[in-house]
């Protein structure tokens, strides 16, 4: 009888040390990183900026004289993606608000050989069949394999057709470039990769002189407006763009 008493204390004993050493046990933690893409910290917040892209839908955007977005547009790895997979649902895209004092900041990467654009002060009108009517644009391209590389103010960074780039900043295709555009009264300041690149004054008789000798020579409303819409452009390559965000100035 003694030796039941003495096993049963035995047992008991074994199974409240077992229950100790589970309750021990640290609880794993998940390794996985949290992505702070298109997110706003608290600073910025207080600081006015503004999300002009959720990281999971399109919301905001639209294609040109447009209410909706086109189907090639889409949300992926994180970045709103022009999937140039099929010619239904293509265009440029422009934002539902208009600016004119500000700060723009995003991230893009382009496809290999891709071309696309980051245009603003666009006009949206019905008269105007293409953004690229009135909105001035920083050029965002493949400069080691598209053919506009080896044209000068066309390569990554600069104000497409008017100005080039002070220096080449642009990261191979592939790769996140980080962007910083600038508005404040006329005056603008192009960042690329933590760069000053370009800088230049708006509606002076420089600026008309600058358009003059460009393509856009021909376009009586290219470059005039004061603030309009901030656009993305499709140039038929495969680009993402993510992080953007504004600050209004």
């Amino acid at each position: 009888m003694k030796s039941i008493k003495v096993l049963s204390i035995i047992i008991s004993l074994f199974m409240i040390s077992c229950q100790t050493k589970k309750q021990e046990t640290p609880i794993e933690e998940s390794t996985e990183p949290v992505s702070m893409n298109n997110t706003l910290t608290e600073a910025q917040k207080a600081e006015g900026w503004q999300l002009l892209f959720d990281g999971q839908t399109t919301s905001g955007w639209r294609n040109f004289n447009s209410t909706t977005i086109g189907s090639a547009w889409v949300v992926d790895d994180e970045a709103l993606h022009l999937n140039n997979s099929s010619e239904e649902g293509r265009g440029d895209i422009i934002t539902d608000a208009e600016f004119e004092n500000f700060e723009l900041s995003l991230e893009w990467k382009i496809d290999s050989c891709g071309n696309s654009g980051i245009m603003f002060n666009v006009v949206e009108d019905p008269k105007y069949q293409y953004v690229w009517l009135t909105g001035p644009e920083m050029q965002v391209l493949d400069n080691d394999c598209h053919p506009d590389a080896k044209i000068i103010k066309h390569r990554a960074g600069d104000l497409y057709d008017l100005i080039s780039c002070s220096t080449e900043t642009v990261k191979p295709a592939g790769e996140w470039n980080q962007v910083r555009i600038v508005s404040q009264n006329g005056s603008y300041q192009f960042w690329l990769n933590g760069t000053n690149v370009v800088n230049f004054t708006m509606h002076t008789p420089e600026w008309d002189a600058l358009v003059a000798g460009s393509k856009f020579k021909e376009m009586p409303d290219f470059g005039k407006a004061t603030k309009g819409r901030i656009s993305l452009q499709d140039h038929g390559d495969k680009v993402w763009y993510r992080n953007i965000m504004i600050k209004p100035l």
